[in-house]
């Protein structure tokens, strides 16, 4: 059977039968419940390590992740839980986890949201998977060194982050042991491990392929300051560059909602701002990216989707479409960004799949953003959030309240 390397606890290969049998076991000091004061320790110590100045710098999107993981916020997270009655909250069991490889976060905000909910965890880490993604698996293994001994004997026993080469057999067992197998990536991901048999009482949590897109008041732009301008600018660069624009909520098209001429002025001065921010950023495309975003732009135009195109420099390509309603979603390079304009979010309800994620959206009032919400009426957009919010985590999730499908109720009655 195949290896598998153990990545966090770094520890010897071993085969997936025998991490299945100590997955299965109990650990020491009893079994994890919802909210274990042990996994809340380990977790904190472990954001501490990713808010450390030299590592956030480094990787901007870890100190997210660090301040998600933070006792406050692990606290306010844990108490949304419902156990009121006659309900009482326990963990689902083993939970196997299939990140994807282009975002490399993903699979701790996974883990670490199914560990607090006191299931044991076993997480495959991409081979592909680097520098951020390293940079955890660091975390990780020196904050299980300065634990005390009992927290960190329960977490060795209970959480592992493995890497194997491409197999049935290990992925199938894997599966087959699991309570729960959750699945990040595309529909072919989806597709491929939904091959594997779950035991008859398991069920798959997925997530699919999700495409994204902006909002942009062409009233609200106006009213706002010139400050309020560039931190839009600046906040529509981290939700899109940071993970090349691959990730699932990162915007790939902007719709400026208001009159013809305003939305014209706004839309070019926000890429003026945006090019901007990109030379601050001293933002770098590799020549391969940048022949993407040709091939793809010119593609689009050739498929009679774009009336126009845009290229400013190597690192930012407005495509302007013929028509708001026919939007490509599929991923055309980084920087690359549909452009349309609509009279009103109205317009965009027809338009909008159940694939649509994010809208992230700058200039609109509550009270818009709702009413809008309340037209799609489920038929897609599981978010909407403000420019630079696109790629803030949360518990609840492409529609799924985590920690609540991390764990399962037992009702009890005299």
């Amino acid at each position: 059977m195949t290896s598998l390397t153990q990545r966090f606890p770094a520890a010897d290969p071993l085969e997936a039968g025998e991490l299945v049998s100590q997955l299965r076991a109990e650990p020491p000091g009893g079994r994890l419940r919802v909210g274990d004061p042990r996994i809340i320790e380990f977790v904190t110590k472990f954001a501490r390590k990713l808010l450390a100045p030299a590592t956030a710098r480094r990787f901007p999107e870890l100190a997210s992740l660090g301040f998600f993981l933070r006792k406050g916020e692990i606290a306010k997270a844990l108490s949304t839980l419902d156990t009121s009655g006659n309900a009482l909250r326990f963990p689902r069991g083993l939970v196997f986890h299939v990140p994807p490889a282009n975002v490399d976060t993903i699979f701790v905000y996974s883990w670490a949201l199914s560990a607090l909910a006191g299931n044991h965890n076993v997480v495959r880490v991409s081979s592909r998977s680097a520098g951020a993604a390293e940079a955890v698996l660091e975390a990780l293994n020196a904050a299980l060194s300065e634990v005390d001994s009992d927290t960190a004997a329960a977490i060795t026993a209970t959480q592992r982050m493995v890497t194997y080469d491409r197999s049935d057999e290990v992925s199938g067992a894997l599966s087959l042991a699991a309570d729960l197998r959750v699945i990040w990536g595309g529909d072919g991901s989806v597709a491929a491990l939904r091959k594997y048999p779950l035991a008859p009482h398991a069920r798959d949590l997925t997530f699919p392929d999700r495409s994204s897109f902006a909002v942009a008041s062409v009233a609200g732009w106006q009213r706002a300051s010139s400050e309020e301008r560039r931190a839009a600018a600046e906040g529509f660069y981290n939700d899109s560059y940071w993970f090349d624009q691959a990730a699932c909520s990162s915007p790939r098209a902007v719709f400026w909602v208001g009159d013809e001429s305003g939305a014209r002025a706004a839309g070019s001065e926000f890429r003026t701002l945006l090019a901007a921010v990109l030379e601050t950023k001293q933002h770098v495309t590799e020549p391969a990216m940048a022949v993407q975003k040709r091939v793809s732009a010119y593609g689009a135009a050739v498929d009679g989707l774009v009336k126009q195109i845009d290229f400013q420099g190597n690192g930012l390509a407005t495509l302007e479409l013929a028509d708001p309603a026919v939007l490509p979603r599929e991923w055309l390079g980084a920087g690359t960004f549909a452009n349309a304009r609509v009279s009103s979010l109205s317009d965009l309800v027809p338009i909008v799949l159940r694939k649509d994620q994010t809208v992230s959206q700058f200039g609109f009032t509550a009270e818009e953003l709702t009413a809008f919400a309340h037209e799609l009426a489920g038929r897609g957009v599981d978010r909407i959030v403000p420019f630079g919010s696109a790629l803030t985590f949360s518990a609840v999730w492409d529609g799924y309240d985590l920690l609540s499908e991390f764990s399962r109720l037992v009702t009890v009655q005299a």
